[in-house]
């Protein structure tokens, strides 16, 4: 079964055709990073227009890098939820009116579920239960992927996003957006124990904090502009990016031995840095645990793992009809997203 994937939750303009949730037959991205870093981050309303210029072309260059047209696809998938509210309702009704146009039924799926699904692409042998660390630039949450579509929420963050605090850090060290390919770039060359930085004390055992450790950045920075010091950046990048996987990590790993699980995976954009990959790769080895990484291109936001995650959804009963909207925000695992009560 053939699904076209569609997603637009932030800066990315994105189009798939995937093949019974596993196979990547086509997977186009127009980026708007580059416009972006001119702000240090990313402007709604600018990303919101960006996808209504481009999403047309998009999905028409997935249609024929697949070799298919419309009629060929089994349903129409597209990222709703969560994400922001003007990229989202692009992607939304995009969608909506190709599904009512072909007659083809049109999937709801969520970002989060799409991000685990890039695992499904990368590792064709990977089934559910296993545990799941997914962590973004609006997202760090620690998932039990009980099925395809039933997951369960074991902690997150109370603040800040794991990628929007890299973000944030690398903007105050002027080293551009996207922050976590630019915090890894500079910490290449930098030692990570030279900066000593705090690590959240939280009452939640699995849940995670990084505003205080973004701050505790901030802090520095400004104290040594004050005391007219230069802050070696390698250095504070380096000992601000060891600090944050090191957290994921042990959360992550806290997770999987109190669970009992034997299938650990990590998603979402923070998943391809590799400081958190050998981290992990040297605790799941310790614990016995079978470690699973998306592949690097699957990592950002892309619409193969919404076509992947909208297979499972469309097999569970997912339809949505023209009233599907768009939403900011809304749990992995809120009991409206049931296939049944789409």
């Amino acid at each position: 079964m053939l699904i076209l994937g569609i997603e637009s939750s932030c800066d990315e303009t994105a189009a798939a055709v995937v093949e019974d949730g596993r196979i990547i037959r086509s997977n186009q991205v127009a980026s708007q990073a580059a416009e972006h870093n001119l702000y240090g981050g990313v402007v709604p309303e600018i990303a919101s227009r960006r996808h209504i210029e481009a999403i047309s072309t998009v999905v028409q260059a997935a249609l024929d890098e697949a070799g298919v047209t419309v009629q060929d696809l089994g349903a129409v998938a597209v990222t709703f939820a969560p994400g922001l509210i003007g990229g989202l309702l692009v992607g939304v009704n995009f969608a909506k009116g190709l599904a009512f146009a072909a007659d083809k039924p049109l999937v709801p799926v969520h970002h989060l579920r799409g991000h685990i699904a890039a695992l499904y692409l990368t590792h064709p042998d990977l089934e559910p239960p296993f545990l799941c660390l997914v962590a973004s630039g609006g997202h760090s949450h620690i998932i039990q992927v009980e099925d395809y579509t039933r997951f369960h929420v074991l902690g997150r963050t109370v603040d800040d996003a794991a990628g929007e605090a890299f973000d944030k850090v690398s903007r105050t060290l002027g080293l551009g957006y996207p922050g976590g390919p630019a915090v890894a770039k500079a910490a290449l060359g930098g030692n990570p124990s030279a900066y000593r930085l705090p690590t959240p004390k939280l009452a939640g055992r699995y849940d995670v904090s990084f505003s205080g450790l973004k701050t505790a950045v901030l802090n520095l920075v400004n104290q040594a502009k004050m005391r007219g010091e230069e802050i070696n950046v390698p250095d504070m990048a380096a000992s601000f990016q060891f600090r944050v996987t090191e957290i994921l990590a042990e959360k992550l790993m806290l997770a999987a031995r109190e669970t009992g699980a034997k299938k650990v995976c990590i998603a979402g954009g923070v998943a391809a840095n590799l400081v958190l990959r050998d981290l992990l790769e040297r605790d799941c080895a310790e614990i016995g645990a079978s470690l699973y990484l998306p592949r690097l291109s699957l990592c950002g936001d892309n619409a193969a793992m919404i076509g992947s995650a909208g297979y499972y959804e469309y097999r569970a009963g997912a339809r949505a009809g023209a009233d599907l909207n768009g939403l900011a925000t809304l749990p992995i695992d809120d009991p409206d997203l049931d296939p049944k009560s789409c």
